[in-house]
């Protein structure tokens, strides 16, 4: 199984001049904790990610108005990818690896196609065993990623 046969396709997006408040009400609307961050409105190419997490520790924690803030003050511009094309086992050594719940499904060219979660592996996955290793390692204390 590859990661295009169960990531969702064509996400929606912000760029890292939209405000905020905007994405998170777009998060919201989408019942999403993560939006890629593209270049521009014209562009797919990745330039980030912004999570509910972004929002919190390094917007909402530190006081700042979510009203005039763009998305590129809280956003995460460490990217973590994976290709459409790579067997799903290689992403979830990935995700467990760098301890991330969702990844960035990007072509050639570092455009955004889609972007796999946690809980698509969950649903789709037919290694069960391997999920639940990857779940693990994602949710270890500690991890780098911790704010």
């Amino acid at each position: 199984m590859k990661a295009q046969d169960i990531m969702t396709k064509n996400p929606r997006t912000v760029t890292p001049e939209t405000r905020l408040m905007e994405a998170a009400r777009l998060m919201k609307d989408e019942d999403v904790g993560i939006i890629p961050v593209v270049e521009s409105g014209a562009s797919r190419r990745l330039v980030g990610v912004l999570t509910d997490r972004d929002i919190t520790v390094r917007h909402v924690a530190e006081g700042h108005d979510s009203n005039q803030c763009p998305v590129r003050e809280a956003m995460s511009d460490r990217l973590v990818t994976a290709r459409p094309d790579e067997d799903i086992e290689d992403v979830m050594e990935t995700m467990g690896r760098e301890q991330i719940r969702r990844i960035p499904i990007v072509d050639e060219r570092g455009d955004l196609v889609g972007i796999l979660a946690q809980a698509d592996l969950a649903r789709e996955a037919h290694d069960e065993d391997k999920v639940e290793e990857t779940v693990e390692k994602i949710s270890k204390p500690g991890g780098r990623h911790r704010q």
